[in-house]
């Protein structure tokens, strides 16, 4: 996902900055993946700045002070990065891939408001399942030294149409899966050790169902009712990133059509079946 967010960014951005931790927000210890693949990034080398933060560590801890946490050194790495006042700086996940013509078009608009949020498409476990709610996190801001932090909430009302798409649980093999329903901060919705059964999440994976079995997210009982039930299928690749689209056979689970999640070289993925995880913790 990242070379396909790098990708359909590079011609309109002069500085990435990418931070990673050794560490899950739910003190996870993890590999430090970007180090270990970074030769396939050589495209972005000279425009890089590039951070690792060590994790604290602190079993029981609310996974949200370590996410705090980390918010902190993306701070530092910004300043460190040499991004000056006026600059736009995107903050987002990684997830979160702003269309190249967005981008582009911002460069040339005057008067960009201090803060703008970037209003994506948002789609689960690959860009077949377009579950009709926008994603709205991702924010465009005017850089000033000081005063600008990463933020990840909502800071204002504004919001540019169709900007472009996120992509949540978008992962290659189901062990990818198991491990981020364990790692990140909603780690309490993983309420039975069964929900991490990897026969059961391939099954909500080609449903379009929902991981934890939730009802949906939203603030009217007209909006959960219109959003209850699987996610509709959609067997258009029109308006996804070129790269995808260019690449399609290597990146083929993300494309409709492709549910089936593949298994890591020399494993089955049965191996990575977590029925001991003790969800109650």
């Amino acid at each position: 996902m990242l070379k396909i967010r790098w990708k359909e960014l590079y011609p309109y951005i002069t500085r990435f900055v990418l931070l990673e931790s050794n560490s899950t927000f739910t003190a996870i210890p993890k590999p430090l993946n970007f180090a270990s693949h970074r030769r396939e990034f050589d495209f972005v080398e000279p425009r890089l700045a590039y951070g690792v933060i060590g994790g604290r560590f602190r079993k029981g801890e609310n996974p949200f002070v370590e996410e705090a946490y980390q918010r902190l050194a993306l701070d530092q790495l910004l300043r460190v990065a040499g991004i000056e006042d006026d600059d736009l700086l995107i903050m987002s996940d990684v997830d979160e891939i702003p269309s190249r013509h967005t981008i582009d078009l911002l460069r040339w608009c005057d008067d960009i408001p201090p803060v703008l949020h970037l209003e994506l498409r948002n789609y689960m476990y690959s860009f077949e399942f377009e579950d009709g709610r926008t994603s709205w996190r991702a924010s465009v801001h005017r850089y000033v030294k000081g005063k600008t932090k990463y933020a990840h909430y909502r800071q204002t009302d504004l919001l540019l149409a169709d900007s472009g798409w996120h992509c949540s649980f978008c992962f290659r093999y189901l062990s990818d899966f198991v491990f981020k329903m364990k790692a990140y901060s909603h780690t309490d919705r993983v309420r039975f050790s069964h929900f991490l059964s990897p026969k059961r999440i391939q099954d909500k994976i080609c449903k379009g169902a929902d991981l934890y079995d939730m009802l949906p997210e939203e603030y009217t009982f007209r909006e959960i009712i219109g959003k209850m039930g699987n996610i509709p299928h959609s067997y258009s690749g029109i308006h996804l990133p070129s790269y995808l689209l260019e690449n399609a056979n290597e990146y083929r689970y993300l494309l409709p059509g492709n549910c089936i999640r593949e298994q890591r070289s020399g494993r089955t993925d049965d191996d990575d079946d977590e029925d001991e995880y003790d969800a109650r913790r």
